[in-house]
């Protein structure tokens, strides 16, 4: 008996710990920005509307897009908007259709930018001039879906995800050109709408990892692939491969200091974890975020704050 109240104990503190959020997590849902602490408090909150991309800087400011044209620094404390940059109305782009679904704060104060719909990546500086400018590669053109997340990599080069052509380019910073390209498979025939029954190869993230692969988001593929420079598949994770969890769009993905991944898993509906932070060398759950009702159905990026500066995303 003693041996059974024992092995019980036990199992209380894993399924525990299971749904208990270890990570203190900035996101985005139906209720606006917020974080939310280990103990599933939440600490901050913000009205906000849809996001795609999101960063926190070294000041503790976060940064998000505004109205998908638009990036905003906000300070924390105060909630207002000390810096901004409109993709829409600023360096030429005054009337066209475009969309901003990726940019990144860089080491030297600049602002990267993927522009979807007139097909650029630039970098401003805080004054809104532009620095640098690479045109982008696009087979099928669309504000909505040139693109979507993109990353500076270590070398200067852009990584891009182009959701519309459903695949991933790797752009020389200094000549613009394409240097690598993978398209994302098609694993079965294609399916609209944006739930577990939806299906595509429309790409959202990509992240080179230290030993050279690219991790892929593979959106609506509802998959996680790490592919080498010679474009083989040597590690995956496909939608039903974890018990119990159902992957719709593959969104973030974040490679944090001990190894493991976290996977945003937006659209998923309830019931379904938002976040799965998984082992990828025995590809065992070891955490999961399961806000449903909270955030909704439409958390398509995070940040684990605890890892913040520290992990690959």
């Amino acid at each position: 008996m003693k041996r059974f109240y024992i092995a019980a104990a036990i199992l209380c503190l894993f399924l525990t710990s299971t749904v208990l959020a270890k990570h203190r997590v900035l996101l985005h849902g139906k209720s606006g920005l917020q974080i939310v602490e280990k103990d599933g408090t939440t600490s901050w909150q913000m009205s906000f509307g849809g996001i795609h991309d999101i960063h926190v800087l070294e000041n503790g400011n976060v940064m998000v897009q505004r109205n998908m044209g638009e990036v905003v620094e906000i300070d924390r404390e105060s909630k207002e908007v000390v810096w901004s940059y409109n993709s829409r109305t600023q360096n030429g782009n005054e009337g066209k259709r475009l969309e901003v679904h990726a940019f990144q704060p860089l080491p030297n104060g600049n602002v990267m930018i993927a522009e979807s719909g007139v097909g650029r990546i630039i970098e401003v500086n805080r004054d809104g001039k532009i620095v640098k400018e690479t045109k982008l590669v696009v087979d099928n053109p669309h504000p909505h879906r040139d693109t979507r997340l993109a990353r500076q990599l270590e070398n200067g080069n852009y990584l891009v995800c182009h959701e519309g052509d459903g695949k991933i380019r790797e752009y020389d910073s200094k000549s613009g050109k394409v240097i690598w390209e993978y398209e994302v498979p098609l694993f079965q025939e294609r399916a609209g709408g944006h739930g577990p029954d939806a299906y595509g190869n429309q790409a959202f993230s990509a992240l080179r990892l230290k030993n050279g692969n690219t991790l892929i988001g593979c959106g609506n593929g509802h998959a996680v692939l790490e592919v080498t420079a010679e474009k083989k598949v040597v590690w995956q994770i496909r939608q039903k491969d974890l018990e119990g969890i159902v992957f719709a769009w593959i969104t973030t993905l974040e490679v944090l200091p001990n190894g493991n991944y976290v996977i945003g898993n937006c659209h998923a509906g309830p019931g379904q974890p938002l976040l799965v932070e998984l082992n990828p060398k025995n590809k065992k759950v070891v955490w999961t975020f399961d806000r449903f009702e909270d955030f909704g159905n439409n958390v398509s990026n995070s940040l684990l704050l605890d890892a913040a500066g520290k992990s690959n995303r």
